[in-house]
């Protein structure tokens, strides 16, 4: 990203990060929390993994280094310099992941009852949103691949159908990109949705690098969104859990998000996540460019050498690709995901998830050319055997809408069936695979068979599976 010689001496300045800095060495004696005192009386296991600075660092707000749900100094400077950088109006600091920002858009734009249209594939987070709202979904179908068994992003025309069906819906929220790194046209897709005279809120989690690049996809800022909640941290710089909301325009009520974001995020926020969100930030103001270039190149040369990378076709669902999200099939090896993944690690390679046929990587400026060294030769290394039966994935994409809203499944009353009595039953918790997180089941859905067997499938292959009450899969829970 160029800078203009103007904006460039303030575009580079990190005030929360200089402020923590500043705090940490401070000499005075400490009759605040945090109880371990700047580390005087942390574990000495910790404090020898972590090191004496970080915890001199780890504060909590003292006047110099301001206050995250009032900000006037170092936090506000530090927020403002953000949207600058990243294109938005107004930006806050997520010391709650995503998540919180996910759900505090919903609680920004939708009162109990409203109406919002959004995709299937959606993060558990919009669910928790949804729950916590009252809000009732209008699920859109994403294009899905049946060769790649892929969900890609939704399509305009199914915006602008949901759209006539639901004139009284309040909000639009689309995925982008999705977690294979694939974006759907996202500026039709604010144009339909700013027609009908609502916002479009983006999950842009997996794409705050893109700003930063012209041969990146397009940011959900640039594209006309009117909020964007991204991960800084997952390919980015930040520390795990830092993230940030941004918007611009004025569809959506800013009071709303600043106080709704009061009843997601902690009063108690970590200041080395938000000064790493600073740095962050700063860093790509200042390389923000010649980074994803470097990036860019690793991603490529993995790409090249790297057997049964999968290759997204153009469609209405699938617009762009973040080409430093790398997806490969194992399926054709005779390995599921799973499996496969335990084998790359103890080749020395970590995936970022696997699924039933398939393992995604994230290549990020944090990556060398000794890792995609690393990455190829484990491929290379992984065994051939029999081909296994694909099996489908397209679970997560429902035909029928949900009998209760999530809120209303959320919070009735409940009782354990075995897994076989379940079928057909309504579903009371959210369960899902994860990472991804994308639910297969939702509350307030029916369950089916076919989601069923997809869950089994992904424990039976080694996988996790999240929010179920019963880890073993042996009961669901279901309304009573």
């Amino acid at each position: 990203m160029k800078l203009d010689d103007s904006s460039a001496s303030r575009r580079v300045r990190t005030p929360l990060l200089e402020m923590l800095a500043k705090c940490a060495q401070s000499q005075n004696a400490a009759f605040h929390t945090p109880g371990h005192k700047r580390g005087q009386g942390s574990f000495e296991g910790f404090r020898a993994l972590i090191g004496d600075r970080a915890l001199q660092a780890d504060l909590p707000e003292l006047p110099e280094l301001d206050n995250l749900f009032a900000p006037q100094g170092a936090i506000a400077e530090a927020q403002s310099l953000a949207a600058e950088t990243f294109g938005a109006e107004q930006t806050w600091f997520l010391a709650n992941g995503s998540t919180c920002g996910i759900i505090a858009a919903i609680l920004a734009t939708c009162d109990p009852g409203d109406k919002i249209l959004l995709p299937r594939n959606v993060h558990q987070s919009a669910i928790s949103g949804l729950i916590l709202s009252g809000a009732i979904p209008m699920f859109l179908q994403p294009e899905y691949d049946s060769v790649l068994d892929i969900a890609h992003s939704v399509t305009p025309e199914a915006v602008a159908i949901a759209l006539k069906q639901h004139p009284d819906a309040k909000a639009v929220l689309i995925v982008y990109p999705t977690y294979y790194g694939v974006c759907g046209d996202l500026k039709a897709i604010a144009d339909l949705t700013h027609a009908a005279g609502i916002p479009l809120l983006v999950d842009e989690a997996h794409g705050a690098h893109f700003t930063f690049h012209p041969e990146f996809p397009i940011s959900a800022m640039a594209a006309g969104a009117d909020l964007a909640v991204q991960s800084t941290h997952k390919t980015l710089s930040a520390l795990t859990q830092a993230s940030m909301l941004h918007v611009q325009g004025s569809r959506i009520n800013r009071d709303r998000i600043a106080r709704s974001l009061q009843l997601t995020q902690s009063t108690s926020p970590n200041y080395l996540l938000l000064a790493s969100l600073d740095a962050a930030r700063t860093q790509m103001a200042s390389q923000g460019k010649e980074l994803m270039s470097q990036t860019l190149e690793l991603a490529d040369r993995a790409r090249s050498n790297l057997k049964n990378v999968l290759e997204f076709s153009t469609s209405s669902g699938c617009f762009a690709v973040d080409r430093t999200r790398l997806t490969i099939t194992v399926s054709h090896l005779g390995l599921d995901g799973f499996t496969a993944d335990e084998l790359l690690q103890s080749f020395g390679v970590t995936a970022e998830f696997p699924s039933l046929q398939h393992l995604t990587f994230i290549i990020s400026l944090g990556n060398t050319e000794t890792d995609i060294d690393h990455l190829i030769e484990a491929g290379d290394r992984l065994p051939v055997n029999t081909p296994i039966a694909p099996i489908l994935e397209k679970v997560v994409q429902p035909s029928a809408a949900p009998l209760l809203s999530p809120r209303e499944a959320f919070f009735a009353p409940s009782r354990f069936l075995p897994l076989e009595q379940a079928i057909d039953q309504i579903s009371a918790e959210l369960v899902c695979p994860y990472p991804p997180g994308i639910p297969v089941l939702l509350p307030g859905e029916q369950i089916t068979a076919d989601a069923i067997v997809l869950l089994q499938s992904v424990l039976n292959a080694g996988g996790f599976i999240s929010g179920c009450s019963d880890p073993t899969l042996n009961q669901l829970k279901v309304v009573s």
